[in-house]
């Protein structure tokens, strides 16, 4: 069973009652809900997690190596700051894809810039919640995909020298 961590930074557990007209009324919660169901319906396993804080978030995206497939991450407001962040995905070298509830090339300018994006497998902006969950499809068709070419690619025999050649 394939195991992605889903990360949501910072003020993102204020979501249903932050700035409606930004990010809309659906609750983390609400999110967490939708996120877990198409799950179980992929046969993947998720990690949900948010924090407010950058270097719990880095904590987190390097325990990921050791016990998951792939990070579905919305760094919010550390996407334009934290190269952190950005480093931890690169060190980890897991597929990555970035999620962002609005579109940040439609706001102001400071937010049209994202650490994360150079080291991100895909980034998806400006859907809402479906977001998130076109993420977790896209993430899930991408490591299974992967495991499959895996298992069907031979190595190739070592050739033998002919007889009489070094």
């Amino acid at each position: 069973m394939l195991r992605i961590r889903v990360l949501h930074g910072p003020n993102l557990n204020l979501l249903g009652s932050r700035e409606q007209s930004i990010y809309g009324t659906q609750s983390l919660d609400d999110l967490n809900s939708a996120l877990r169901t198409l799950a179980k319906e992929l046969a993947l396993k998720v990690d949900l997690r948010q924090s407010n804080s950058e270097g719990e978030l880095v904590n987190w995206i390097q325990e990921a190596r050791k016990e998951y497939d792939g990070i579905i991450i919305n760094p919010a407001a550390y996407t334009h700051t934290s190269i952190a962040i950005r480093d931890a995905i690169a060190a980890v070298g897991l597929p990555t894809v970035e999620v962002h509830l609005s579109n940040i090339h439609q706001r102001e300018e400071f937010r049209h810039q994202s650490y994360i994006a150079g080291v991100a497998l895909g980034l998806i902006a400006g859907l809402g919640p479906t977001g998130y969950l076109l993420a977790l499809r896209g993430l899930c068709d991408h490591l299974t995909a992967a495991k499959r070419q895996k298992k069907t690619s031979r190595p190739v025999p070592a050739r033998r020298a002919a007889k009489g050649t070094k």
